[in-house]
């Protein structure tokens, strides 16, 4: 051990661990696909048996209601785990791939094998299934993993630590609880992947502290994804299904509709019909139903969220639905902003809470044009029946993912890569992808023994190899 070895270890306390897990990851690499599965399968049955238990925790750490958190953290969990073990066998198995002519008798094929020590680094938006869905990733690859929930949800991260200490020994899985500080020291260690979501200035962070050990990362980040209801659109259907996917966790939700471009002969309408369905959906007798609405998750994102709606007013914005917050509960309605200008904060920040902008726009050149000067999306949503106009989009506009007609479902889909693109993230995830993500694709290549094609080119580099040389250069 060196000297700088040896002052870590005095200043991190999370080194004895991390070299605990990684022996234990090399025990791993001799396990089996069936030893991988049968984790998997004590995972999804701890979640299935303790449904209520989750619900409890996190409605206790921002009121979420029942319905969305089986929806949108139980089941993607659970069905991520039944996924993963129907297609391990498949995803793991070694994989063919053609063998150039130049190399005759040899044979070439891909092989998975698992990285090794990862860490996983959670959001509290999602605190459940955004540190569940890459365990369980990890696992089926054959890693250990070290686990840093959210500190801003701290019902939900004692459960996962509770879970986690009962079906796992600490030198495989093991949760770390802790603020900045805590996060801070994991980083500098030389995990072999590290699996982060949250925002794009933490994900920065993330990847200068895993650059200085040549950590291969994942980074699931957020931004502003935005929407384009064209003239074609089913405006009402359009209309309900945004309330869903903009409003529920109240708004907090990275592949959230953050702003929405609406054609201009279709802009009342539609204003009128999300007014109507957000009335439906979420109020009754002309409050809020609370029991069906989630909060802000603390006084700190409240105030920001807030204050957005403040510099809507400021600015000359309108406010034309909602607004209404109460710091007691940390509550804010469903709100509707219009007639923001392009440099109000609503326009330039994620907004991650339930306010909801609407840009009326005259042509589709200059919807493109206006998304692509900002940042690449995480998501991208197309309300439309035109096909033509539906293939321009996809094509014109870079995103993460696109989903037409919907919105955040193309989340649920495990055989769809999910990730974001630059700003909105790197790499891919869930399912196969995942798998991948922990994975080395190890390239191998087994040659027969005796004479190859290759050894016609071995010195002594005679004329005739010069010419055979020449005509495999250009021919093959």
């Amino acid at each position: 051990m060196n000297t700088a070895e040896r002052t870590q270890t005095k200043t991190n306390p999370f080194v004895d661990l991390f070299e605990l897990q990684k022996i234990k990851s090399q025990k791993l690499r001799k396990g089996t696909i069936k030893e991988r599965k049968e984790k998997l399968s004590k995972i999804k049955d701890w979640v299935t048996n303790n449904n209520d238990l989750i619900i409890k925790v996190l409605y206790n750490d921002f009121k979420k209601p029942e319905v969305e958190v089986l929806l949108s953290e139980i089941q993607p969990v659970v069905a991520a785990a039944r996924h993963a073990i129907h297609n391990l066998h498949r995803w793991a198995r070694p994989k063919k791939v053609a063998t150039p002519l130049t190399l005759f008798g040899a044979t070439s094929s891909i092989h998975t094998e698992p990285k090794g020590v990862c860490l996983i680094i959670a959001p509290w938006n999602y605190p459940f299934n955004l540190i569940m869905l890459p365990l369980i990733e990890a696992i089926a690859a054959g890693n250990t993993a070290i686990l840093k929930p959210s500190e801003l949800t701290p019902f939900t991260a004692q459960l996962i630590e509770d879970m986690v200490s009962e079906l796992f020994d600490a030198d495989e899985v093991k949760v770390i609880q802790g603020e900045v500080k805590t996060a801070q020291q994991l980083l500098t260690l030389p995990f072999d992947h590290i699996f982060f979501t949250g925002s794009p200035a933490v994900g920065k962070i993330v990847m200068e502290a895993a650059a200085k050990n040549l950590t291969s990362v994942t980074l699931e980040l957020g931004g502003k994804s935005p929407v384009i209801i064209d003239e074609t659109a089913n405006i009402k259907d359009a209309a309900e299904k945004l309330v869903w996917g903009k409003f529920m966790n109240c708004g907090q939700t990275c592949i959230a509709p953050d702003y929405v471009f609406v054609h201009a002969s279709v802009f009342d309408t539609f204003e009128d019909e999300l007014k109507k369905y957000i009335a439906k959906k979420y109020y009754k007798d002309g409050e809020v139903n609370r029991n069906d609405y989630a909060r802000i998750v603390n006084d700190r994102h409240y105030t920001r969220v807030t204050s957005l709606l403040e510099d809507v007013v400021e600015v000359g914005g309108n406010i034309s639905f909602g607004g209404t917050a109460e710091a007691k509960e940390n509550l804010i309605e469903p709100t509707i902003v219009t007639n923001m200008p392009e440099s109000s904060r609503v326009m330039q920040e994620e907004i991650f809470g339930p306010i909801l902008p609407l840009i009326k726009y005259e042509s589709i050149e200059e919807v493109i044009s206006s998304i692509a000067e900002k940042p690449k999306p995480l998501a991208l949503y197309y309300f439309s029946t035109s096909k033509k106009n539906t293939n321009r989009i996809i094509k014109e506009i870079p995103a993460g993912g696109v989903c037409v007609n919907e919105s955040l479902l193309h989340f649920t889909n495990h055989d769809l890569p999910f990730g974001g693109v630059n700003n909105s993230g790197i790499g891919k995830s869930h399912g196969y992808h995942g798998f991948i993500a922990f994975s080395n694709e190890k390239s191998v290549l087994k040659q027969r023994i005796g004479l190859t094609s290759i050894k016609f080119f071995y010195p002594p580099y005679t004329g005739l190899v010069n010419k055979l040389t020449r005509i495999i250069a250009k021919y093959l």
